[in-house]
């Protein structure tokens, strides 16, 4: 295997034995192909018919969505996707006029004839395979890994009944480019227009959310339990959550989020179940300890499941894009239809309540919504020298011991700065007591990693207030944890919105070379993390 596209890769160059996240060289392997039969899929859409239809783009987003880091372990599902995608890729061949049936790339006929004849197709379709040239291979995978949480994204509205054709469009474009013989400047703006395409796929998923539960609001969040037994939803997929939480109605069974499904307790629409009691646990790397003492079953609705103990192996459930071998999952809904949750809330019934692990509140729901209906107050704190900046802190959470560094740069920040966040990369400061200025909170987190579009409208809208002629004389830095290919989206979308200066950690990608990196700390002025306290004295002075 070869794998690269997450921040926690083997000595940041890449893992080649098994996955720091878990994954197995022979589910990388999969994957790698499952990517390949994608990138046929586009080639025939764009020559049969010079796109995908609507049925078959959200294919599209869910396969590549089954490929990002910590989503989906499990090769027979994986094996399945592939299939499908075999067979959409030849019924669209079937459909391309003769004279333009020449000349297709090898994603575009291969065919799956055996397990074991998969494997030794995959070992030489991976990453690597991508182009001889350094810079080209790295602005390959900057595009490819973008447009997996493009798809992510794109997915997550698509479950709501949002979809946007032109996002479709360029997914496949992007997957024909890394498939081609592609120029670097065709490649740089690519992934530029990547960013684009973030920005929109982040904007319909707002709506998407908002549209259907309402705006978020401020929430204080029970950390706490209380007696009952209770099921705890993981992930990030809110409609999973909304048809929970009414199956669970009346059952004497609570719900409590866990991780990156937090902001779901600040949609208004989800307060009125009286059983969702709060949040409980921490980041998605703490798993094994959140989960074990849980008691309860657990419903993993996304990516951000790690390896399965057994000590709790009979309680968790997938559903979606997740899976995990031996793990029970529960098939998607039917048209018109629900997810049937009867077997893990019968389950909840018989297992014992969460044990406690901690108590108190944590505070959320500052969405852009939410902080435009306090603008006012925000912009005369700004105007008195009450709050002298912004520090934007989003972005994944990890395992690894240098993401200390958030949490210090958290402590260490004067107390006249605001940390604005999304993601679970809050948790690494979100139970910490810092205070607030004026009664505004020194944390306002605007929810999932999806919500950093709520940072940077809110961002925008500030320009507007203050009348800057560029979005970077704001007083508003960004030091940014990133993991997976989510926040490689998150990233693109932040640049092509005009965002210099950007401090990213605790590694830069491993998948961008030294020819790729000095395009963007040329354009964009991106930076690694360096020390709290050398980071927190350049953010003050820019």
């Amino acid at each position: 295997m070869f794998c690269n596209q997450c921040q926690e890769t083997v000595k940041n160059t890449g893992c080649t034995v098994n996955g720091v996240c878990g994954k197995k060289g022979l589910t990388a392997a999969l994957q790698d192909l499952l990517v390949f039969v994608l990138r046929g899929v586009a080639v025939c859409a764009v020559r049969a018919i010079g796109g995908l239809p609507r049925d078959k783009g959200i294919f599209l987003y869910q396969a590549l969505f089954a490929t990002i880091t910590n989503a989906n372990f499990d090769d027979e599902k994986i094996i399945e996707l592939i299939k499908k995608a075999v067979m959409i890729r030849d019924e669209l061949k079937g459909k391309i006029p003769g004279e333009s049936a020449g000349d297709l790339h090898d994603s575009a006929v291969w065919s799956f004839d055996s397990k074991e004849g998969a494997l030794e197709k995959a070992k030489i379709v991976g990453l690597l395979s991508y182009s001889d040239n350094e810079d080209i291979r790295s602005l390959k995978s900057l595009l490819l890994f973008g447009t997996k949480g493009v798809a992510a994204y794109s997915d997550h509205a698509a479950v709501l009944g949002y979809y946007n054709e032109e996002i479709t469009a360029f997914l496949v474009k992007a997957l024909v480019a890394v498939t081609a013989d592609s120029a670097q400047e065709e490649l740089i703006a690519l992934v530029v227009e990547t960013g684009k395409m973030a920005v929109a796929a982040m904007a319909l998923l707002d709506e998407a959310n908002t549209s259907t539960y309402g705006n978020p609001e401020i929430t204080k969040v029970n950390i706490g339990v209380r007696g009952n037994s209770g099921i705890l939803i993981s992930g990030h997929d809110m409609k999973d959550m909304e048809e929970l939480l009414k199956q669970t109605d009346g059952t004497g069974v609570d719900v409590y989020t866990h991780s990156e499904m937090l902001p779901a307790n600040y949609y208004p629409a989800f307060k009125k179940y009286k059983h969702l009691v709060g949040n409980y646990g921490s980041s998605w790397w703490k798993q094994n300890e959140d989960f074990t003492t849980f008691n309860g079953p657990i419903l993993m609705t996304t990516n951000c499941i790690i390896p399965v103990k057994d000590v709790y192996r009979d309680r968790i459930f997938t559903t979606g894009m997740a899976g995990y071998p031996g793990v029970k999952h529960i098939p998607d809904r039917i048209k018109n239809g629900a997810k049937d949750f009867s077997g893990i809330i019968e389950l909840a019934k018989k297992c014992g309540s969460p044990k406690e692990i901690e108590s108190g509140e944590i505070v959320g729901g500052f969405a852009h919504a939410q902080v435009l209906a306090l603008a006012d107050k925000v912009v005369n704190a700004v105007k008195s020298g009450a709050i002298k900046r912004f520090i934007v802190m989003a972005g994944c959470d990890g395992r690894q011991n240098p993401r200390k560094y958030f949490t210090e740069v958290a402590k260490k920040l004067p107390k006249d700065t605001i940390i604005l966040t999304a993601g679970c990369a809050k948790y690494r400061y979100n139970k910490l007591n810092l205070g607030d200025i004026g009664g505004i909170p020194r944390v306002l987190d605007a929810g999932q990693c999806n919500d950093s579009y709520s940072l940077a409208v809110i961002a925008l809208k500030l320009k507007e207030v203050f009348g800057a002629s560029d979005i970077n004389d704001l007083p508003i830095s960004f030091d940014i944890a990133w993991y997976e290919q989510k926040a490689v989206c998150v990233l693109l979308a932040l640049l092509y919105l005009g965002f210099k200066g950007i401090r990213l950690g605790p590694t830069l990608p491993a998948f961008v070379s030294p020819g790729v990196l000095k395009v963007l700390v040329d354009t964009f002025d991106i930076k690694p993390t360096s020390s709290p306290e050398e980071d927190i004295v350049a953010m003050l002075s820019s």
